[in-house]
């Protein structure tokens, strides 16, 4: 057990990548660290523990990425992505420092496994982790206990000691007790606000209660909270999140990736009303799937359904659930509680609308419709083929905007535009100063790592100093 009694260089608040990439750092510029995770030993690491991959820009093809992915076109996919609604200076910060990024986990144990091809065409820009998110949480603890980094779990903080700026201590409460602890700095790396339903529900309203939380039930804004009302800089809209499309049958919390769906481009998706809402074939998967949380959660109801055909079925990673089958669009309905005829109409206008082309799901096809609104502008094939499938789908939500705002040093900006003291913070509790909007996957893991990083090494010189 940690000496809470002594006061650290730095403390880490928050046990996932971000927290470790920072804590490991810090520990490796000299600091004494202390990390606090409110969740028990067993679910440590937040959401990172559902995670695959981390996109990192890199000159050219390796074992583990099948070719390269150049800053300048990294920049444009977050440009794109989040409609221009990024701090363009952090962002290309992040985008420069990825490109160490890997040598550097690599470095502190995590291992990585050769190009994946499939449905999310991520083998060029993306890394995967050999064992996924755990295995490589799992490497950084064994990395950061071996260098002294002392760990503490079921540690909620419930309060700060921040006095213009500066922080002295943090109250947490440690397997219900509650005890002070001292710090010359701090780094907030502990997520968003996303299992807090109350807070979901000031911002969407009644909505928020079909929500479905992907990752973690630690992570509930309890340290951002804390951080706002003691004067730190906010940044974000509270609507804006990573909220993609998940199985509806999935648990409220921790589902992870087994219920996320990779239909969407493969089908249509209609609402409770059987009527289409949106262009399923708009952009490719990585840079388009995360807006599909936010288009359900304004349908009626918040929910969905992707349908699809036999064709389709095998050309895509399934949910943890079995899609809903029928031998008819009609019978399909009824499994969907919808009306068979509306149905019916919605997918008949749709076949008439498809126009023949060579489909290719890794890039932009020339299959798509005519003459249709909402419009399918690629990877339009007719639904035709029995038996036919539906899965339901709910937001799924994986972490939220609204965060702390930061400068390049990953120092915490107060309300006024001053730096704080001897703040920092990493992770999705800032990851609202590069996603505006938006989402390319594998980009939350970067934010991390990358912040993760230079909070460390920056809360230790100022421990130092």
């Amino acid at each position: 057990m940690a000496d809470l009694a002594r006061k650290f260089d730095v403390l880490v608040v928050g046990g996932g990548n971000a927290g470790l990439c920072a804590a490991i750092s810090a520990r490796r510029a000299g600091a004494s660290v202390l990390v606090v995770d409110a969740a028990p030993k067993f679910y440590r690491g937040g959401n990172t523990r559902h995670t695959r991959n981390v996109r990192c820009a890199h000159d050219g093809a390796s074992d583990t990425l099948s070719g390269p992915y150049p800053r300048d076109e990294f920049w444009d996919d977050i440009r794109r992505v989040t409609g221009g609604e990024t701090n363009e200076p952090l962002a290309r910060r992040m985008i420069d420092e990825s490109s160490d990024l890997r040598r550097w986990l690599i470095a502190h144990g995590v291992r990585f496994q050769p190009p994946l091809g499939g449905t999310l065409g991520l083998g060029r820009t993306n890394s995967f982790f050999l064992g996924g998110g755990r295995a490589m949480l799992n490497a950084l603890y064994r990395t950061a206990e071996a260098l002294g980094v002392e760990i503490v779990y079921d540690a909620d903080v419930i309060d700060l000691d921040v006095d213009a700026g500066v922080f002295k201590s943090a109250s947490v409460k440690i397997d219900q007790r509650p005890c002070v602890v001292r710090a010359a700095t701090l780094i907030a790396a502990s997520g968003g606000f996303e299992a807090n339903f109350e807070w979901l529900k000031a911002c969407w309203g009644e909505a928020a209660d079909n929500f479905l939380i992907r990752g973690t039930p630690y992570n509930r804004g309890t340290v951002l909270k804390i951080l706002l009302d003691c004067g730190v800089g906010q940044v974000g809209d509270p609507t804006q999140c990573h909220a993609v499309a998940i199985d509806a049958r999935a648990p409220k919390y921790d589902g992870g990736i087994i219920t996320r769906l990779d239909c969407v481009v493969f089908g249509i998706v209609v609402n409770r009303d059987a009527r289409r809402f949106h262009d399923e074939g708009e952009d490719v998967w990585p840079k388009r799937y995360a807006i599909w949380g936010r288009l359900v959660a304004g349908q009626p109801q918040q929910i969905a359904y992707i349908i699809f055909d036999a064709s389709s079925l095998e050309l895509f990673m399934p949910s943890l659930f079995a899609p809903l089958l029928a031998g008819s669009i009609g019978e399909l309905a009824g499994r969907c509680d919808l009306d068979p005829t509306a149905l019916e109409k919605t997918v008949r206008d749709f076949n008439a609308a498809v126009r023949p082309g060579t489909f290719d799901h890794s890039v932009l096809d020339d299959c798509r419709t005519e003459g249709l609104i909402p419009p399918k502008t690629h990877w339009a094939r007719r639904i035709e083929t029995a038996p036919f499938y539906a899965y339901p789908v709910r937001p799924g939500i994986t972490f939220t905007y609204l965060g702390t705002r930061v400068d390049a040093q990953a120092r915490m900006l107060m309300a006024d535009g001053r730096p704080a003291a001897n703040m920092f913070a990493a992770g999705e509790i800032m990851a609202g100063n590069v996603l505006g909007r938006g989402y390319a996957a594998g980009v939350g893991m970067t934010i991390g790592g990358v912040f993760g990083r230079i909070a460390g090494q920056e809360a230790a010189k100022g421990a130092r100093n």
